[in-house]
């Protein structure tokens, strides 16, 4: 029998959302499904998300979002996007009855209007307002796949991993993430511009190591100046974009969870730089574990580079900012406005190195 995953957890005899998951559990056995997680007692990681996916026929994500269920509906959609081959055929259906994941689709419409996304997804994260919807898009999935994302292997062969040591200069890593598909050119500038300026204070340059858009600029305009550059990424993304030129270390990883996970352990800071799902994917996970005390963030600052689009008359970060207020305090990140703004919070909020 198929197995389908639901998110949410029951939060005892009053949650307001306890009669809709039974109905909707009902539908689902009733449809021939067998269920994962349907009281909400599992936990994920990025260590084991990759495994629950493998595990999984198809996903519903419960009314009550939190912000743990939007980093996995986000990471859904940014596998479907990076074609995952464990995502084949399998469909994720969001129960938005009480309007809770309402911010997260304007914040995906709205980047899809600035040009960072670029595939219909909403034929991906499939909307549904009642149980009864739920389980018509499962069936017409299972009948038909999921719609082809428009992306083409270029046959690029994955590298090993390898290390070159950080230099006895460097002040600490700086993790950018960003948007490896966006094609306006004055954000393309921003990220070599930012490259450069963190190899020449000494700053560590990590990425996802794309070579296009704003990731492939930052790691150009790190190695042009002379700065280490590490990054992270897996077979299959590397199979659609290849690897850019220059890089000092590289971090073979087996998918993009345990990719974030080596990438927040190598660095002490992280700017969230104009980006898509992914980068939306990334910055939720480090501030569910900021939120968690965590150990890979203890001390390490998340700064939010929101960036006014002329074209469009916004900033960037607008609807992220918006999205995050109910689940987040002030103090979990800094945001920032202008380009020149990045440095002087770095250099005011990561840590200062020990003194031998």
């Amino acid at each position: 029998m198929p197995i389908v995953r639901l998110s949410g957890t029951v939060e005892g005899p009053t949650d307001p959302n306890r009669e809709i998951r039974a109905r909707m559990l009902y539908r689902l056995y009733a449809g021939g499904w067998d269920i994962y997680n349907s009281n909400g007692d599992q936990r994920i990681t990025l260590s084991n998300i990759e495994k629950k996916i493998v595990e999984s026929d198809a996903f519903v994500f419960m009314p009550g979002a939190t912000l743990e269920d939007l980093f996995k509906a986000v990471s859904i959609f940014v596998g479907y996007q990076t074609l995952d081959p464990n995502l084949q055929g399998k469909a994720a259906v969001i129960l938005n009855s009480d309007g809770s994941w309402t911010p997260l689709f304007d914040l995906l419409d709205g980047l899809q209007a600035l040009g960072t996304i670029h595939q219909s997804y909403r034929k991906f994260l499939l909307l549904a307002d009642e149980p009864r919807a739920v389980e018509a898009h499962l069936e017409v999935v299972m009948r038909d796949g999921i719609p082809d994302v428009g992306r083409e292997k270029i046959d690029a062969r994955p590298t090993d991993s390898f290390e070159t040591p950080l230099p006895e200069t460097n002040r600490g890593n700086v993790c950018v993430f960003c948007s490896a598909s966006i094609k306006d050119e004055a954000y393309i500038e921003d990220g070599y511009r930012l490259g450069q300026a963190l190899a020449t204070l000494h700053y560590g340059c990590v990425s996802g190591a794309g070579t296009t858009g704003v990731m492939g600029s930052v790691v150009r305009g790190s190695v042009d100046a002379g700065g280490w550059t590490g990054g992270s990424n897996v077979p299959h993304i590397i199979e659609i974009e290849g690897l850019p030129k220059g890089l000092s270390s590289f971090w073979l990883r087996p998918d993009i969870y345990t990719r974030m996970e080596v990438m927040i352990q190598r660095s002490e800071a992280f700017v969230i730089f104009p980006g898509g799902a992914g980068t939306v994917q990334e910055l939720l996970a480090l501030l569910i574990f900021k939120q968690s005390g965590s150990d890979f963030m203890q001390g390490k600052p998340v700064i939010i580079f929101n960036r006014k689009d002329t074209g469009k008359g916004v900033r960037f970060w607008d609807n992220l900012i918006a999205l995050l207020k109910p689940w987040c305090d002030d103090d979990l990140f800094h945001v920032v406005n202008e380009i020149d703004e990045i440095i002087p919070a770095i250099d005011r909020l990561i840590p200062a190195p020990a003194k031998g």
